[in-house]
């Protein structure tokens, strides 16, 4: 075999080099990413109603107004932890009497610190003080039809007990144990009993109470009357509404954006420029319209959860258990959850840890978990609390049932705005200014409403940073 002589003048470049071919092609390129857009599954998934006016007035049946169901603590500038005297109006009793009342009691809670599996109260023992947790975690639990141990519910921060049985002096009838290390506040039953010889207004609410008259049922009845025989009289009755309904006005969120007309005039091939910089304008818009039809203090569904809708996890970490907990309070067609991916990922090691793998199904042309048959949808705006130098904290999961047909959770919209590009929002031209800049006004109209209390649900304080060994 022969080879050819290389000759010594030969250059070492034989053909055109890639970077000069570089100037005569034309270069294969993307529109522009963005790391903040999400699938935004709840967007997607909510039911939307179109509204002619911006008003959305939800009529109910008449009922009765309720708190939150909690007492609030803070801490002092000695560090003592107190109660905020209004919040004693959580409490049926308490709720119609005067200010200067609700200080002297606030003034007389006393504060203790209580040890993992500690008991708070004993069942059977008389209701001698009334007790608030501020920090910590705590199990209520009781004896069951059969002798066996039976968990009522798991209490956090702000609940109270035995708030009945305080009242009337009688016996509780379960015990209260500490989780984790827990701070309590505990007030006499004597200090009512002689505040209330003073204050006439404070002794006709005990009266009240004690009699059975405060109502039980959150909306006025409907008599009727059933399994009767013969001609007996019917009962009469009518169903009241709600005389002052709640009304949703539509919420906004805007931005202008601006964009110089030589961009836009000579570096406009191939990609519009104008085009571009609207389209991922309106995706951080609509990023913003999903974390506040969650997190807004009025209409954001988190902010919109009853206390009785609430749950609180019995370990930290989200079990079958607590979502079989969430279920039987949206019972009624559960649509889907909501948590943060984290969350999901906790719950799946739970299920994994226990053996019962949850199944999957494919929604918007992508898998997910469920429990139950009800679809997990994964959401990073249920915030995790934190901060970068600590631990991860916890989070919350949502359940809801959605639909006006099925009295859930819908969401809200215009039906019609000008310069509409996207239903609800809208894109408007300002003009050019001085310095060749075009302005453009973006608006989104949005807001979020549950038609009643049983159609969203919320598994509060989920840890998502427990882990097991397989091994």
């Amino acid at each position: 075999m022969t080879t050819e002589a290389v000759p010594q003048n030969q250059p070492s470049q034989q053909s055109l080099s890639t970077s000069a071919a570089r100037n005569l092609a034309t270069t294969t390129k993307t529109v522009p990413q963005m790391l903040g857009i999400t699938p935004r599954y709840l967007l997607r998934a909510l039911p939307w109603v179109d509204l002619e006016a911006g008003v959305y007035r939800v009529n109910r049946r008449r009922g009765f107004i309720l708190g939150d169901g909690l007492v609030s603590t803070y801490v002092d500038g000695a560090g003592a932890t107190r109660v905020i005297a209004e919040d004693l109006r959580e409490l049926a009793f308490l709720s119609q009497v005067d200010s200067p009342v609700l200080s002297t009691l606030a003034g007389g809670f006393v504060e203790r610190e209580v040890a993992p599996g500690e008991l708070i109260v004993d069942a059977g023992a008389p209701a001698e003080q009334l007790h608030i947790i501020a920090f910590g975690r705590a199990e209520k639990r009781a004896t069951g039809a059969y002798g066996d141990d039976a968990l009522l519910a798991v209490l956090g921060e702000g609940d109270f007990f035995d708030a009945a049985a305080w009242a009337n002096g009688s016996a509780v009838t379960y015990r209260v144990k500490a989780v984790t290390g827990c701070t309590v506040l505990s007030l006499d039953r004597r200090m009512l009993v002689e505040l209330a010889d003073r204050e006439p207004s404070l002794r006709a609410q005990l009266t009240e109470f004690a009699v059975g008259q405060a109502p039980t049922d959150p909306e006025h009845p409907i008599a009727l009357q059933s399994g009767h025989s013969g001609e007996p009289y019917l009962p009469e009755t009518f169903v009241d509404y709600d005389e002052s309904p709640r009304e949703y006005e539509l919420s906004i969120a805007q931005t202008v954006l601006k964009v110089h007309t030589r961009v836009a005039d000579i570096y406009n091939s191939d990609i519009d420029q104008v085009r571009a910089q609207l389209r991922l304008t309106v995706e951080a818009l609509r990023e913003r319209q999903e974390w506040e039809m969650l997190n807004h203090p009025e209409y954001g569904l988190l902010n919109n959860v009853v206390p009785t809708q609430r749950v609180r996890t019995r370990k930290g970490a989200p079990t079958p258990d607590d979502l079989d907990e969430l279920l039987t309070r949206v019972w009624k067609q559960p649509a889907f959850f909501l948590a943060h991916p984290r969350a999901i990922a906790a719950f799946g090691r739970e299920c994994t840890r226990r053996g019962v793998p949850p199944q999957i199904v494919e929604l918007f042309g992508s898998p997910f978990l469920t429990w139950r048959g009800v679809p997990l949808l994964p959401s990073d705006k249920l915030d995790l609390k934190g901060s970068a130098n600590s631990a991860p904290g916890t989070t919350n999961i949502l359940l809801m049932r959605v639909g006006e047909e099925c009295q859930g959770v819908v969401g809200l919209r215009p039906a019609k705005v000008p310069d509409e590009v996207e239903p609800g929002l809208a894109v408007r031209a300002m003009g050019v200014d001085r310095q060749a800049i075009t302005s453009y006004l973006v608006t989104g109209y949005f807001s979020t409403a549950a038609l009643v209390d049983d159609a969203i649900a919320v598994l509060q304080n989920v840890e998502v940073s427990n882990y097991h060994d397989y091994s």
